[in-house]
């Protein structure tokens, strides 16, 4: 079952790759209150989805793109709570070894550098396993 779904728009087909333009929205955004808040937001994000049924759709076609929800959460732990875990696990291990808050912090920042590169190195695994497909409309 689908969990994440976003309409869009094809903005171009290459090599078996649709690029979709979705207008990614918070709760705030549809409100009718928006004008008069600063809490409303949108953004227009660029979805690459690979697809075997690429040449089936067309340039200015709306389409839904499609993922789980267990993709997103996957994406977040990768993206975000790994790397903050490394951080603080970091700072406290170096502070409790050399008692110097400079080095604690540099070394945790450092950490990152190590973990972000080993994730650029598996891009590849990653683009598969967190991928979108994609759903013609109507």
């Amino acid at each position: 079952m689908k969990d994440i779904r976003h309409q869009g728009t094809v903005e171009s087909i290459n090599n078996g790759v649709v690029k979709v333009r979705i207008v990614q929205t918070s709760a705030c955004a549809a409100c009718s209150a928006k004008g008069h808040c600063a809490s409303a937001d949108s953004k227009e994000k660029l979805i690459e989805v690979s697809t075997p049924q690429a040449l089936t759709y067309q340039v200015g076609q709306t389409v839904m793109v499609c993922g789980t929800l267990s993709m997103g959460m996957q994406a977040v732990l990768w993206a975000f709570v790994i790397p903050f875990c490394l951080l603080v696990i970091t700072l406290f291990v170096v502070m409790a070894i050399c008692e110097n808050e400079l080095w604690a912090a540099l070394s945790a920042l450092a950490i990152l550098v190590p973990y972000y590169g080993v994730l650029w190195l598996r891009r590849a695994h990653l683009q598969r396993t967190l991928s979108f497909t994609i759903e013609a409309n109507g």
